[in-house]
């Protein structure tokens, strides 16, 4: 299984530009590759919408040269279009174009709203907001339209950190993402105002980011030559608050794996779960993988359970309280474990662990797993999975319900689950943060901690 093959490439502002001039390089002209990307726009607004009336705004870049085309193309189609352009076009693309048009182009300030509006004024690279009288009559004829789409990002976006650069920027039903999805259309707030994504291929290459969309993961379902350790051991560390250790380790048990053992817990739970002390599961060499963290506490004995599992040679996933305690010393240990761990920090861990990485949550995510040499995933409603190397995943917007106390309990024990059958780390977290968003999708509004847990096994099922 490798959830890296598996996703969508997303490509940034700087990205898109250098695989644009690839092809560029390669004798494709800007007015051939613009054709594109307005014939890809004109299809969906034509499949999307149908043939009704229809404005296209465009600015006086190459964005407003691919509505332009599609203006062109959609007219001969029959519907109703106009246009309305902010600027005359400032590029030789952008002007042959116009001229490809041929029709009316009416002022932008005084154009009137259509039941599809199609936003074609700045995509991608824009790098300050609308000034306030484009914003405002951006935002009147997006609240007059019964359809708004937005071509590659809605305009007031910016591309890379998912900051939104326009105060009162209207939710758009629909975005064209031309050639690859960009890191805007899935971090938040941006990814609040794209609606639904649609990737336009228009031929530019993808295969140098380091950058993807989650995916679910492809995962091998249990042979007949299968036993209870090869499925995978974990070892959950508990402490002073033993339900969320339990919580970990039932979410391991439901995310498949064979064996399950919890340590300093306080009984209970699956009749399957076992409990046994930590020293002797650290010196399992069948173990696959020790969460720490859930319920551990800060106490002194908190740190000395956090000791023991850093001293192990187990594979660990480390979240909640452990990584808190960890530290910059801790932290220092990491890079020279055996195994490459993974860190689970939420935004507040995150700035107790790494003070002083103040950028955009994608920036941060890859400066932390560079800084302490493991996997590390930033969580959120745009949850980051980050790999030493700098490669990186972004999670679609997960489920708003999951804001419940032990979600993140259960994320913990289901990377540990994947972690244990085998995967690597950063496949491991990248398919247990897809379970985990699945599961709550599937137990639906109001769950609490232990529905997500049970519907574990329903969202496993999908990637076997």
């Amino acid at each position: 299984m490798s959830a890296w093959d598996a996703g969508r490439p997303i490509l940034t502002a700087g990205e898109t530009r250098a695989a644009e001039q690839a092809l560029f390089d390669g004798g494709m002209s800007v007015e051939a590759l613009m054709a594109r990307a307005g014939a890809a726009l004109a299809e969906l607004v034509w499949r999307h919408a149908g043939p009704v009336d229809t404005l296209i705004v465009c600015g006086p870049g190459n964005n407003g040269g691919d509505g332009y085309v599609a203006a062109a193309l959609l007219r001969r189609l029959g519907m109703t279009v106009r246009v309305a352009a902010l600027a005359a076009p400032r590029t030789d693309a952008a002007r042959h174009a116009r001229d490809g048009w041929g029709g009316a182009v009416e002022a932008f300030a005084e154009s009137a709203p259509a039941t599809v509006l199609v936003d074609a004024l700045f995509g991608t690279g824009l790098t300050r907001g609308l000034d306030t009288a484009v914003a405002t009559k951006l935002a009147a004829l997006a609240a007059a339209a019964t359809v708004t789409i937005a071509v590659d990002l809605p305009s007031g976006i910016a591309t890379d950190d998912g900051a939104v650069l326009t105060e009162g920027l209207p939710r758009f039903d629909l975005t064209l993402a031309l050639g690859a999805l960009k890191p805007a259309h899935r971090l938040r707030p941006a990814a609040d105002h794209v609606g639904r994504v649609v990737v336009g291929e228009i031929g530019i290459p993808t295969d140098a980011t380091g950058l993807r969309e989650l995916a679910r993961p492809r995962l091998s379902a249990p042979t007949a030559a299968d036993h209870k350790y090869s499925r995978g051991m974990v070892a959950v560390a508990g402490g002073a608050m033993p339900g969320a250790a339990l919580l970990a380790a039932t979410a391991a048990q439901r995310a498949g794996a064979g064996y399950v053992a919890l340590s300093n817990g306080a009984g209970g739970g699956p009749m399957a779960l076992v409990h046994r002390p930590l020293e002797a599961l650290i010196d399992d060499k069948r173990v696959g993988a020790l969460a720490i963290g859930p319920g551990l506490g800060r106490d002194s004995a908190a740190r000395d359970i956090l000791a023991v599992a850093l001293g192990s040679a187990r594979p660990l996933l480390v979240d909640a309280d452990a990584l808190v305690l960890l530290g910059q010393p801790g932290l220092k240990r990491l890079g020279a474990l055996e195994a490459m761990a993974i860190l689970t920090p939420h935004e507040g861990e995150f700035a107790k662990l790494f003070p002083g990485i103040a950028s955009d949550r994608l920036s941060r995510a890859r400066a932390g797993a560079a800084r302490s040499g493991a996997v590390l995933l930033l969580k959120g409603s745009d949850s980051i999975v980050a790999h030493p190397d700098g490669r990186a995943v972004i999670a679609p917007a997960a489920p708003a319900w999951l804001a419940s106390a032990g979600t993140g309990d259960v994320l913990a024990g289901t990377i540990a689950a994947m972690r244990a059958r085998g995967l690597d780390a950063f496949d491991a977290a990248c398919a247990g943060l897809w379970l985990h968003g699945e599961a709550a999708r599937i137990a639906g509004p109001a769950l609490i901690a232990d529905d997500l847990a049970a519907a574990l096994p329903r969202a496993l099922e999908q990637c076997l």
